[in-house]
């Protein structure tokens, strides 16, 4: 299990960005799964929506990207680098998530050719799917 500090070795990332608690598994270069433990006290609810609070689409596909990019810069040869995003495909918003909700991260890389490759990814609140995307990466 990695905690903050070991995800802040892996990822540039850091508060109020880093939007990943913790890395419950990790396979270098092949996949990642992570927790965002989503509380009221989050910035982004003061706006998104008032008297309604949704955890905005586009964070959560962030949040995505970066368990996938600890995924990729795990690997010995990308410590230090960083992960950007190259394209968002496919992504499909299922599922409002909301304070008090846990949201399972997950991203398996399914292509890489170079610094360029493809995650799988899929957010998830109680086991189901809440938004499901493709996300390509470009390490530099």
């Amino acid at each position: 299990m990695l905690g903050i500090k070991e995800i802040e070795e892996l990822i540039p990332h850091r508060h109020p960005f880093l939007l990943v608690d913790c890395i419950e598994e990790l396979e270098p270069g092949i996949r990642a799964v992570g927790y965002k433990c989503v509380t009221f006290h989050e910035d982004f609810f003061k706006g998104h929506f008032p008297g309604e609070p949704v955890m905005p689409g586009v964070l959560i596909v962030e949040a995505l990207a970066q368990v996938g990019a600890a995924a990729v810069l795990s690997l010995e040869e990308n410590k230090g680098k960083t992960a950007y995003f190259g394209a968002i495909n496919s992504a499909r918003f299922r599922k409002k998530v909301v304070p008090g909700d846990k949201l399972r991260l997950e991203c398996e890389i399914i292509k890489r050719k170079g610094p360029v490759g493809v995650g799988k990814a899929t957010a998830s609140v109680d086991g189901k799917a809440a938004v499901t995307a493709e996300l390509t990466f470009m390490i530099g």
